[in-house]
């Protein structure tokens, strides 16, 4: 009664036997708005051929695997991962649950219907689907930061144990904040002593001073709603042991998974701020950007300002349509995910890492910005003007250091850095993570002050392109050099110089006086005042 006067849904969850009675434990969850639903991303990460487009295939599809491949073969986008059976690309995919914690997924003729998913569920898992390879190692990073996941599920092959990029991707999580809870996969092929000594590493990692977890063996349903209920607020670490070929264990994964809250306020009141992971041209509809909402909302017709460009400048764009898990809506709030069809741009002007926020911030780009450094590991020394790749929110683009309050900085050392992009400005806010990476060089920090005051230097061709064309706009050219203005002449006139034209069109005079103009050209290009002016 009092969940009905509240607009609430009521589930039992368990009944607990004491001594004095029994007790009953209820998940309420708020009546939805309809075409609305709640959304919890979840990125997975672990070591190649790990399982993890295995398992997503499972959950998402239904649909057991038969032990070669089967199951990930429907998440793949590429040829060549099809054909290596190793995921190079941030793949997206869904998992719905109703009202009553069931799941929704019912793949028609091997594909999903992701708008009837929406339309029937009441939370949505959003799965990201990281490489584990270490080549793609970028991708994964920028998948981490670019995609904000409200958890990590770290995937460990129990025959494999915890090799390769597994403890790389497990401190990634645990230096950008992000709950991590841990499956370990293969478990009916893995002889038990295996099994036993793998889960025995695992633990002692999740224990060193390092991580500082509590890992949690779940081994039935009390487990799992005692791991859900201090899983965000405590330094719990569950841990799952699944087979996606028998599927033992997997209606366990799929409580833990329905438990899930969303980590990102929303702030409705706030002022709309979206950033942008990836572009798209589609025919007949034009440029689609997608990405996160931080914070605010956004709707159909809303004017925002994108940016930055080379330049540092942002520029009004209207919202032409939004759709969520391709479905169509009218409003998209702070902590979802959602694409925007934009009116008169070209997809050429935007880029990874841009943003689209609200006029009333008042959006600068920044040059510089300083953070707070602790390296984790570099096998030398870094020192001012080192160069590596710096990775916060959807931004990844490479930067140098202008200044540090050390003189060296070696493995475990922490210090105050100032970096200086290359390319181009970028949007940052303070308290931001950052992670600083080049080869098998790591570092990780947040922001503490930015620079929007510093001025851009000319250091690629892109810049020097868009300064030559503002200088070449207010540059006065010597009037001794100017071409002659053509004097105005009638249709007789116009017509008589275009039979002269036609008359000596064969002869060589066009190209002396090509070559009488080249050098002229070359001289203005090339003189003194140019190229002060220029430097």
């Amino acid at each position: 009664m009092i969940a009905q006067t509240l607009g609430l849904e009521m589930v039992l969850l368990r009944d607990k036997r004491e001594v004095d009675g029994c007790v009953h434990e209820y998940l309420l969850r708020k009546k939805l708005e309809p075409l609305d639903f709640m959304e919890v991303r979840v990125a997975v990460v672990g070591n190649v051929d790990a399982g993890k487009s295995t398992l997503l295939g499972v959950l998402t599809h239904g649909e057991l695997d038969n032990g070669r491949g089967h199951a990930r073969q429907k998440l793949f986008r590429h040829k060549h991962e099809m054909e290596s059976g190793r995921t190079s690309s941030v793949g997206n995919d869904i998992l719905g649950f109703d009202a009553t914690g069931k799941v929704v997924n019912k793949p028609e003729h091997g594909n999903l219907d992701w708008v009837r998913i929406c339309e029937e569920s009441a939370k949505v898992i959003t799965f990201i689907d990281l490489a584990g390879h270490e080549k793609y190692l970028k991708t994964t990073v920028f998948g981490m930061t670019g995609h904000a996941p409200d958890f990590a599920m770290l995937m460990v092959g129990s025959n494999a144990g915890v090799i390769g990029m597994t403890k790389e991707h497990l401190g990634l999580a645990l230096a950008l904040n992000v709950p991590v809870f841990v499956v370990v996969t293969k478990i009916d092929m893995c002889p038990p002593n295996v099994l036993a000594e793998t889960l025995k590493l695992l633990t002692r990692i999740l224990k060193s001073p390092g991580c500082r977890k509590i890992p949690v063996m779940v081994q039935n349903q009390d487990d799992v709603i005692v791991s859900a209920m201090n899983f965000t607020s405590e330094r719990m670490c569950p841990i799952f042991q699944v087979s996606n070929v028998s599927g033992e264990n997997l209606p366990l994964l799929q409580t833990f998974m329905n438990l899930l809250s969303t980590r990102l306020k929303s702030l409705p009141a706030a002022p709309a701020e979206f950033q942008i992971d990836d572009t798209f041209s589609v025919p007949g509809v034009g440029t689609v950007v997608s990405g996160t909402l931080l914070q605010g909302s956004i709707r159909i017709n809303d004017v925002l300002m994108l940016g930055p460009d080379a330049l540092g400048n942002f520029q009004p764009i209207a919202v032409k349509s939004i759709h969520r898990k391709r479905m169509p809506v009218k409003e998209v709030r702070g902590g979802q995910t959602a694409s925007f069809a934009l009116k008169k741009i070209k997809r050429s002007t935007i880029r990874k890492g841009m943003v689209m926020v609200s006029p009333k911030i008042e959006p600068k780009a920044c040059w510089e910005f300083e953070s707070e450094v602790l390296v984790l590991h570099h096998p030398t020394t870094i020192s001012v003007r080192y160069q590596a790749m710096v990775h916060v929110g959807s931004v990844r683009q490479t930067a140098t250091i202008v200044h540090m309050t050390k003189e060296h900085l070696r493995t475990g050392d922490k210090c105050n850095v100032r970096f200086r992009f290359i390319k181009n400005p970028e949007y940052l806010k303070t308290d931001m993570k950052m992670v600083f990476r080049e080869g098998r060089t790591k570092a990780i920090g947040s922001i503490i002050k930015l620079h929007p005051h510093v001025s851009a230097v000319a250091q690629n061709t892109r810049q020097q392109r868009a300064q030559k064309k503002a200088m070449e706009a207010n540059h006065q050219v010597n009037p001794a050099n100017e071409p002659q203005k053509p004097s105005k002449k009638s249709k007789r006139d116009v017509s008589n110089d275009m039979s002269n034209t036609n008359d000596v069109s064969n002869t060589n005079d066009v190209s002396i006086t090509n070559n009488n103009i080249q050098p002229v050209v070359e001289a203005r290009v090339n003189s003194p005042s140019a190229v002060a002016v220029e430097s």
